[in-house]
């Protein structure tokens, strides 16, 4: 069983709580959307789910009727005893923690896992990329994130919303968009829709290049996205790399692959910068 929009509104109530919105706290109220969730996750009996902002346990109850193993994350120190009220008896753990701050070495030990997440905006992009580096345990994500954060997730070498960020997700695991969320299951509603982002972890990188380069690159050429390359790259990438790297200098970074940027990392990397 999950909550219905009644029994939100009236758990908020009885416990006199109001959504945070320093918290970014928008409670799913639908059945239906939770468990589509889970579903989409993926999860059952046998695998250990990490979910993060648990919040009043809609996801969570549905999460745990998979006969999956939960773990349920809630930072909201207010919020903490009531979700723990609401999975009594369903065998979900609940930790009252900072997703941000977490030791998540400790909390996940050497199992598997999958999480599980209905992420505020504030918080989605640096978590994801912080577990996908450091919790190596966590062999995919299911997470639900504004529209806009969802497409630049996922989006591929050429499109527009084709960030930073991409390029980085894409190092570590496969996005996929997997469907959206409307405002109206939310309280409160919120002025966006949302959508759910899949991500499966690939068992390694898929480029052979020193990280920290790669990204510094990256970084450097999405700080002016709408200038080619051969202009915010200066300075940075020998003019002789774009032809090694297969790269024209002309394009924009959205533009490029993720193989790309590897084999202009790998060139500045061992080319000296130019004068």
């Amino acid at each position: 069983m999950t909550l219905t929009r009644g029994e939100v509104l009236d758990l908020l109530e009885r416990h006199h709580l109001r959504p945070s919105r320093a918290l970014g706290q928008n409670f799913v109220t639908d059945p239906n959307t939770v468990r589509r969730i889970a579903r989409l996750a993926g999860v059952g009996a046998g695998d250990r789910v990490v979910e993060v902002g648990a919040g009043l346990g809609s996801l969570t109850l549905a999460l745990a009727e998979t006969g999956a193993s939960v773990t349920a994350v809630e930072a909201d120190r207010y919020l903490a005893p009531v979700l723990r009220t609401v999975v009594e008896g369903t065998g979900v753990e609940v930790v009252e923690g900072d997703a941000m701050r977490l030791d998540w070495a400790a909390l996940l030990g050497d199992e598997r896992w999958v999480l599980v997440a209905n992420l505020p905006y504030n918080i989605a992009t640096p978590l994801i990329l912080d577990l996908l580096e450091q919790a190596p345990g966590i062999e995919r994500m299911l997470v639900m994130v504004q529209r806009e954060v969802a497409e630049r997730l996922a989006a591929a070498s050429g499109a527009g919303a084709r960030g930073a960020v991409s390029v980085k997700v894409e190092y570590w695991a496969e996005p996929s968009l997997v469907g959206k969320v409307p405002p109206t299951v939310f309280v409160p509603r919120p002025k966006v829709e949302s959508a759910l982002v899949r991500l499966n972890r690939h068992a390694r990188p898929l480029v052979d290049v020193e990280r920290g380069a790669l990204f510094r690159l990256v970084d450097t050429g999405f700080g002016h996205r709408r200038k080619m390359l051969r202009r915010s790259l200066t300075g940075v990438v020998d003019a002789g790399c774009f032809d090694a790297a297969g790269v024209s200098p002309s394009a924009r970074p959205q533009e490029l692959t993720l193989e790309q940027w590897a084999r202009l990392a790998q060139c500045a990397s061992s080319t000296p910068p130019p004068s």
